[in-house]
């Protein structure tokens, strides 16, 4: 669970936001330690805050919503995409696959992107907006990543099934679940509450996946399957 050097008083939020709420860093820092401790209170508080038991929590701009509101829906389809990542991860780790470092990468992203989320713009400060701002590059690093895999990979002449291993599989699960964080990003993104980027980077995330699956299936020597029309 990620959280912020912050005042007492927002701890609740970060805890209980989806659990992506996540200082803005540099992209020059993966993954960074952070600590839960305040600048008046060292001491590691509670995972459950019963703050949200009435069916209502926080953003990170102090708002209470419902719990089915919006925001509330696109983080927790990002938190799951990070899972099922961590899942795939896991699969390619035991495979002795060299892209686990982007996976890696991809999860700590997916937390600046549930960030951006939990900021809604329509409450947010100008000092809120600035530590949770969204920016391209990460798009451009996927896009990098995509033609590098695409180079080694056989064209692409029908349709294929999610397969060609453990971690193939696993990656496709995690690109359709990262279609469906994308499709309740959208409505965010379209309101303008969102960065239109974070939108850009789900959309490319799942380009992605469907890629390194692919490509993990290729280095593993197993076959995908191929679509065939049920007789």
């Amino acid at each position: 669970m990620a959280s912020f050097i912050i005042k007492s008083a927002h701890l609740r939020c970060v805890a209980r936001t989806g659990r992506l709420i996540s200082e803005h860093r540099t992209r020059k820092t993966l993954c960074s330690d952070r600590s839960y401790a305040t600048e008046v209170d060292n001491r590691v508080p509670k995972i459950y805050t019963k703050t949200g038991d009435k069916g209502f929590s926080s953003t990170f701009t102090g708002e209470r919503r419902p719990k089915e509101d919006h925001i509330f829906e696109a983080l927790g389809n990002t938190d799951e995409l990070s899972s099922a990542i961590g899942l795939a991860r896991e699969f390619c780790l035991d495979k002795g696959h060299t892209f686990t470092d982007q996976l890696d990468k991809i999860q700590c992203i997916l937390q600046d992107v549930g960030s951006n989320i939990a900021t809604p713009r329509s409450s947010a400060r100008e000092s809120h907006i600035k530590k949770t701002k969204f920016t391209a590059q990460p798009i451009t690093d996927l896009e990098t990543w995509i033609d590098n895999f695409t180079k080694e990979l056989s064209p692409l002449t029908n349709f294929i099934l999610p397969s060609g291993g453990k971690s193939s599989a696993a990656l496709h699960l995690a690109r359709t679940v990262c279609r469906r964080a994308e499709r309740s990003v959208a409505p965010v993104v379209r309101s303008g509450e969102a960065d239109p980027d974070v939108a850009k980077f789900l959309n490319r995330l799942s380009d992605y996946l469907f890629t390194v699956a692919r490509y993990a299936a290729m280095k593993e020597g197993n076959a995908e399957k191929i679509y065939k029309r049920p007789q």
